[in-house]
């Protein structure tokens, strides 16, 4: 295929492509698959899980995966026909119109902003263990002090992210690479590591540590709150469709680049939590409900080998930053030039010496550090903005899934059937009614206002508690207010990234 025709589906929305085409199959692999980032997901929030779930958490690895399976079988066949920057939002947009792509692009783009700043905070569970010094503030002990020596840390690499993303896509793609190809190697060796130490049966999955006597002795209800462990790790995987302006031959890479990233990371992450749990030789000690796996590391491998893991973990951690941080930038653009945002053509404008959007990276990265300054003074704010972030993800893949299937159940879905290209065929409505299923079950489960997640230290304040309700309901209220009254009157293709074919942008599908 020549490298003009790679272009072809951006005429459909009315672009010319700006981005410059320098990404291969590893690369686009590599981007899904750091943004779901294994060793981060599965150590950042093992202690909730374990503090709520007991061992038998585990069992919530599996079904979010076959959830989220449902979903990025679906955005993978949306990936084979347009892998496009700012995925989630030119997908919602050709689906469902204008309206509801935007609302799906802002979602997105606060959910990737509030993840920026939430999975930064995860240095806090691993260089402290690494070295002591790590613990600028305090000693750790105390719940505050941890909570702001952990935003100084995610600022430090908030930084990082910012200036490698404004330097240019193909330096993060070898910093990205890079960081990956450890990551895969340490979670192999993990694995090896943890199964030679286990002390206890795979059985161990079934115990529930006594954690459904603070829910009247229902497990179920411990077991949707600990769940929330897991739901944080599996999603991002539409990153390898928005990088879709920057790879070559994105319509086989994109779907298939989704697809690995998702199950390597279920293989990976779910055998590193199961041995974990073999490996840990106490499940009463204090450390595993703040620290989780991090400790099970140290104390089952001993200081020395466990350290080298963490490292590798805070490698882990960076790439995934760095990644979620590439993601947000590519949103910003593509609704920046559909001059859908504030100051469009500014954040629109690519770099003509780095080759990338500058400013969005700024951008982004100031309002991550906001984030993270206002919130100072809250020791629940790993869970918290955590939880924030997952439930602004699973909304805005609602806001592609929903349209999806209306227009399947229309008979308006028309994908492409050029050999090579993915396709679900017959078993593209079922997967997409149980997609929409799930979005809408999670969604309401993690929006759920559980003062364990939302309140869990004091003070206790209500608005605290209801803070994924109030949070979640200002910011689509307020965004698409301001987007009604205000941007929709503005929208249009910028000049300087418009195609010359003729567009028709209201269609739902074409």
């Amino acid at each position: 295929m020549s490298a003009p025709n790679y272009d072809a589906e951006l005429n459909e929305f009315g672009y010319t492509n700006k981005l410059k085409r320098s990404l291969g199959g590893f690369h686009t692999f590599a981007a899904g698959i750091s943004y779901i980032s294994v060793l981060t997901g599965t150590f950042q929030l093992s202690y909730f899980g374990l503090s709520f779930g007991g061992p038998a958490y585990w069992w919530s690895w599996p079904i979010v995966f076959v959830g989220q399976l449902l979903v990025a079988l679906s955005f993978a066949e949306l990936a084979s026909r347009y892998p496009i920057a700012g995925s989630v939002y030119n997908w919602a947009k050709k689906l469902g119109g204008q309206h509801v792509g935007w609302l799906a692009g802002w979602m997105m783009l606060l959910a990737s902003i509030v993840s920026i700043s939430a999975t930064a905070l995860a240095y806090q569970n691993t260089l402290p263990q690494i070295w002591s010094g790590f613990q600028v503030i305090g000693d750790g002990a105390n719940a505050t002090d941890a909570a702001v020596n952990g935003i100084m840390l995610a600022l430090v690499l908030i930084l990082f992210t910012t200036l490698v993303n404004a330097f240019g896509v193909k330096l993060m793609a070898r910093i990205n690479s890079g960081g990956v190809f450890i990551e895969l190697v340490a979670a192999v060796l993990l694995i090896v590591a943890l199964a030679l130490v286990a002390v206890n049966p795979p059985t161990v999955v079934l115990d529930t540590n006594g954690t459904e006597s603070a829910y009247g002795g229902s497990y179920l209800t411990a077991f949707l709150v600990a769940g929330i462990a897991s739901s944080y790790v599996m999603y991002g995987f539409d990153t390898a469709a928005s990088l879709g302006e920057e790879s070559i031959d994105p319509h086989r890479n994109a779907p298939k680049a989704i697809l690995r990233a998702l199950i390597a990371s279920f293989v990976l992450g779910g055998l590193i939590i199961l041995l974990g749990l073999m490996a840990t030789r106490d499940f009463s000690a204090p450390e595993l409900a703040s620290s989780g796996l991090q400790f099970v590391l140290n104390d089952a491998l001993g200081p020395f080998v466990g350290r080298l893991f963490l490292l590798a973990i805070f490698v882990a951690i960076t790439v995934c930053v760095l990644a979620v941080h590439t993601a947000a930038i590519r949103i910003m653009f593509a609704m920046a030039r559909d001059n859908a945002l504030p100051a469009g053509s500014l954040l629109a404008r690519v770099s003509p010496r780095f080759q990338t959007p500058v400013i969005p990276a700024v951008v982004i990265g100031v309002v991550a550090v906001a984030l993270l300054l206002v919130n100072i003074g809250q020791p629940q704010i790993f869970t918290a903005i955590t939880s924030l972030a997952i439930i602004l993800i699973y909304i805005s893949y609602l806001l592609v899934t929903v349209p999806m299937l209306i227009a399947r159940l229309r008979g308006k879905w028309k994908p492409v059937k050029e050999e090579g290209r993915f396709g679900l065929g017959k078993l593209g409505l079922p997967i997409n009614v149980l997609a929409v299923l799930w979005g809408a079950g999670m969604t309401i489960n993690l929006a759920w206002p559980r003062r364990e997640v939302y309140n869990a230290e004091p003070p206790y304040h209500w608005y605290l508690q209801y803070s994924s309700v109030l949070f979640v309901g200002v910011a689509a209220v307020a965004g698409f207010a301001y987007y009604w009254f205000v941007q929709r009157h503005k929208i249009g293709v910028l000049a300087e990234h418009s195609s010359t074919s003729d567009v028709g942008e209201t269609s739902p599908v074409a």
